[in-house]
């Protein structure tokens, strides 16, 4: 039991800013269309919770996750049994002439991975680590969508085992970077939510389609799709990593295992809809559900 109070108030020191900074967030509830910025659209689903660009660039920063300037909105579930969330970045890189015709070196992709993780990693304290174990999906790019789509298996240093589903959707003079965060478990549940309750709604703002390119004005970019997915590796895994390494990090330091922050986070952000509840009740709930099942102590 006193080992449950600590775990908790290591937590709520660690988070208590973001927590009361989640108050200031303008959420948007589900059931009606949201901007990603001014670039896409989307019929946000009934269950859904949206926050725009600068709300989702304010909570990564409350919750010590990388900020990058280019995100443009982030998605949740209202169900508590859901732990996905899908974040939305935009870069004006330029047009992405002819993609199909590149070719996709994916055994030379998985490498630079690999080494710039390693490369990475003797920059992080011991439990921030991570590695990059192999291709969940391998990139390939859809020609009629014009996405570009991949997905890394990624480990931390106690062998858990996590992924970002990438897709990116190639615009007149960009890409919007669509990632997925989940497991491995849920990945294909979670996927065929992501295509069927958001991809499937999503529309580029006219003007702004791939489609719309007018080579007498626009600008072509010198990168290509294998640079593409080089350059969206680090956001990616950023956006999972950044937060589980402050949790790992306390982890190793008080000598106790925490497995509830994350859920807890999610916990706060869910509870937009319900009557708010404080860091003291948590408390009394969770010693509840404990006295209950002594398993747990």
């Amino acid at each position: 039991m006193k080992r449950l109070i600590v775990l908790m108030a290591i937590l709520f020191m660690v988070f208590s800013t973001a927590v009361n900074a989640e108050e200031d967030y303008e959420w948007i509830e589900g059931g009606t269309s949201v901007d990603l910025g001014d670039m896409a659209t989307i019929d946000l689903d009934p269950d859904f919770i949206f926050l725009d660009g600068k709300n989702t660039q304010q909570m990564a920063e409350d919750y010590g996750d990388y900020v990058s300037g280019l995100e443009i909105g982030s998605i949740f579930s209202m169900d508590e049994s859901q732990t996905w969330s899908v974040f939305f970045d935009y870069e004006e890189i330029g047009h992405i002439k002819d993609a199909a015709k590149e070719k996709i070196d994916a055994k030379a992709l998985l490498k630079s991975y690999k080494d710039g993780a390693e490369e990475d990693n003797k920059t992080r304290e011991p439990g921030e680590r991570f590695y990059v174990t192999g291709w969940d999906i391998e990139p390939h790019y859809d020609e009629e969508t014009h996405r570009l789509t991949w997905s890394l298996l990624l480990e931390d240093e106690n062998n858990v085992t996590f992924l970002n589903y990438n897709t990116l959707l190639l615009t007149r003079e960009g890409n919007i970077s669509v990632v997925l965060v989940t497991d491995p478990e849920n990945r294909e549940a979670d996927k065929k939510m992501l295509n069927e309750q958001i991809m499937s709604k999503l529309e580029v703002t006219a003007g702004n389609r791939y489609e719309d390119f007018d080579k007498s004005t626009d600008k072509v970019s010198e990168q290509g799709l294998n640079a593409l997915i080089l350059g969206g590796a680090g956001l990616a895994v950023a956006k999972k990593v950044g937060i589980l390494g402050v949790i790992l990090v306390f982890a190793k330091k008080f000598g106790v295992l925490i497995v509830a922050g994350l859920a807890a986070l999610w916990g706060f952000i869910r509870k937009k809809k319900k009557k708010p509840i404080s860091f003291e009740q948590e408390v009394v709930a969770t010693e509840e559900d404990e006295e209950k099942d002594p398993l747990n102590k």
